[in-house]
């Protein structure tokens, strides 16, 4: 009697090696890459999205008025310069902005960027309700003006002057307007 091993593979048919179609395996790598394309993706974007998501609802533009520039000693609602404003007998700095001053100007550059800045406001504070919206720091400065940011659509109306180029962010001190301007 023989091997067991050698009579057995003498009674079985040997067997044909069986092969996969090529193009299931391209199929399975093709999703894979897929998959991972859009996995990087994804990632890919949520770190482009450094910004805070914007508030679901923004404060109500509730207040509007007809503004004019200051004049005379009884003010209600009016312009006085680029960041500052009466409204409704309330004296208001406008907080996230500096403007070039009008009344105490150091060159005639910055009389006449304060000029602008302050015909600008008007424009924008008579173009639609708005609301005041108080910052977080302080509630009033050290001339005893109340503090705010006007915004409309959750739009500050300071970033519109800040982008046409007649104020800047405010920084805490004020910019010397005429420096380099002669």
């Amino acid at each position: 009697m023989g091997n067991w091993d050698e009579e057995w593979e003498a009674l079985v048919p040997p067997r044909k090696p069986t092969r996969r179609p090529p193009h299931i395996a391209l199929i399975f790598f093709a999703t894979l890459a897929l998959m991972l394309l859009t996995l990087t993706a994804i990632n890919w974007r949520h770190r482009l999205d450094d910004t805070p998501p914007l508030p679901v609802a923004a404060p109500a533009d509730t207040l509007s008025a007809h503004f004019a520039l200051c004049d005379g000693p009884v003010r209600t609602t009016c312009v006085v310069d680029g960041d500052t404003i009466w409204f409704q007998g309330t004296k208001i700095r406008i907080a996230d902005i500096n403007a070039p001053e009008v009344t105490d100007a150091r060159c005639n550059y910055e009389l006449d960027l304060g000029r602008r800045a302050t015909s600008r406001l008007i424009v924008l504070l008579n173009a639609g309700s708005f609301s005041l919206v108080s910052p977080e720091a302080r509630d009033a400065d050290r001339y005893d003006r109340k503090l705010r940011n006007v915004m409309r659509g959750g739009r500050s109306l300071g970033d519109v002057l800040v982008q046409e180029g007649l104020a800047e962010a405010w920084t805490g001190h004020r910019r010397n307007w005429c420096e380099g301007r002669g």
